[in-house]
Formats: structure tokens, C-alpha cells, sequence
């Protein structure tokens, strides 16, 4: 059985400051079990070996948990498949002779640092400014010490699989991180031990993805759809109903 030979349209840019733009590549022979990734890998290869600058791209687990894989795959977040990371992208999904348009994820919170690299350090500082609990010192706590239902732990656990990738932000038309955040304020929010911190940690979350300079929600749904984690557009709900009863207007 012959490999694939694919064309990539791969976006090229220097640096933040720079303009970027495509260029075109072909690969040939590719194995069809190979991932999105490893032919980016085989790619790389064959620009080394040309003396040319590889593709810079973001990569760490390549098991669909870190989501640091963040590229645009003919205009989907990871691809076209629902509930993929890039990393668990595979090259059966594609047909010889393809061309495949490659891009960073774009949006103004998100700048170029390389090709297809982007800084995402404004979801580190959305955490650090209200993702945590209180905790005491010492021994840790008996397991069964806070009885919490099973439905409860169920959704908390769910809002807790988000791997804060970015493909939120990257398919919605506003790049707004909502969902993102809002998976991370439920995560917390639903269990007891979250509840000491639970209006300031959404005031002050909600208040730095605006300083990031992320749109805002218009309930589109597409963030959802291109969630690789399949992270519900419900949390964006809870997390909006703490947001205002805190702050309403008495």
C-alpha cells in the first residue's frame, strides 16, 4: 500500500512583530497511522535536511491531556474531528493528495511567538488570579470527611477535564474565553471546599479575562462543538448567574 502525499499550506512567521504569512509544502509517502504531530515531525525532517528552518510547533504529552497541540487545521481547532486533540489526530482521516491549511490560533490574547507557537500565559494569570481554595496545613484530610453527592462530583469532575488548550478561544468569532473560565470557576464552585473563595474567584477570573483582552460570549455554541474535552456551554451559564448575583444592584 503506497503512503500519502499531501500538500500543507503552513503558517510562517518570524515573531509578534512580524506579518507571517503561508507557505507551501510537500510530503510524500506518509504512513496513514501516523499522528498529525509525527507528520509534522517527518516534516521538520525533511526541512532539516534541506538546510531550511523547521516548523515551529507546540507539543508536550502527544496523549490528548496537556493541550499544548493548538493548531488550525482547515479552519477547525485540532481538526475535524469532535473530541480530538491534534496530537490524537491521525493521517487515515485524510486523502491522498489533500491540502491541508495549517495555522496558529488567532486572537489578539494569543500573540505569535513562532509559526504555529502562541503565548497562552493569559490563561496561567485567569488561575492565578482566583483558581484556588483555602486549605489547612498539615495531614491530609479524611477522603469521606465532605460527603458530596455523586451528581455534583460528577459535573465538578466534568468542568475539571477542561486541559485549557485554547480551541475555545480560537473557533469563536469574539475569542472569547468563556468557556474556559467558566469551567475552571465550576470546577471549584460546585464542591464545598470552593465555597469559602466563591464570589471573589469569579469576580476576579471574569475581571482578568477582560483585562486579557478576550471578547465576550454571544452564545454561538461553537466553543463547545471544537471543545476537545467536550466541555459543556452550561458552565458559561453558572458562571454567569454567580457573576450577576454578586453584583446586582440592590
Amino acid at each position: 500500500m503506497s503512503g500519502l502525499d499531501l500538500t500543507l499550506k503552513i503558517w510562517r512567521q518570524k515573531s509578534s512583530v512580524d506579518n507571517g504569512g503561508f507557505e507551501t509544502y510537500d510530503v510524500k509517502g506518509l504512513n496513514s497511522h501516523m499522528s498529525f504531530l509525527e507528520m509534522m515531525d517527518v516534516l521538520n525532517e525533511q526541512l532539516v535536511t534541506q538546510n531550511k528552518e523547521p516548523v515551529a510547533f507546540d507539543h508536550d504529552c502527544r496523549e490528548g491531556i496537556c493541550g499544548m497541540c493548538s493548531m488550525v487545521i482547515n479552519g477547525r481547532p485540532h481538526g475535524p474531528l469532535k473530541g480530538t486533540t491534534t496530537c490524537q489526530l491521525h493521517m487515515r482521516h485524510f486523502n491522498n493528495g489533500d491540502i491541508i491549511t495549517i495555522e496558529p490560533w488567532r486572537a489578539k490574547a494569543f500573540p505569535v511567538i513562532k509559526d504555529l507557537v502562541v503565548d497562552r500565559s493569559s490563561f496561567d494569570r485567569i488561575i492565578q488570579s482566583g483558581g484556588y481554595i483555602s486549605v489547612n496545613t498539615g495531614s491530609a484530610p479524611d477522603g469521606n470527611a465532605i460527603p458530596i453527592p455523586k451528581d455534583i462530583a460528577e459535573e465538578a469532575f466534568d468542568a475539571a477535564a477542561c486541559i485549557g488548550c485554547g480551541a475555545c478561544v480560537a473557533t469563536c468569532k469574539n475569542a472569547s474565553a468563556s468557556l474556559f473560565v467558566s469551567a475552571k470557576v465550576s470546577q471549584l464552585s460546585l464542591l464545598p471546599q470552593g465555597q469559602p473563595e466563591r464570589k471573589e474567584r469569579v469576580n476576579k477570573m471574569v475581571a482578568q479575562m477582560d483585562s486579557e483582552g478576550f471578547g465576550h460570549c454571544t452564545n454561538t455554541g461553537a466553543c463547545e462543538v471544537e471543545c476537545p474535552k467536550e466541555i459543556s456551554i452550561e458552565y458559561i451559564r453558572k458562571m454567569n448567574l454567580d457573576y450577576n448575583v454578586n453584583n446586582i444592584k440592590s
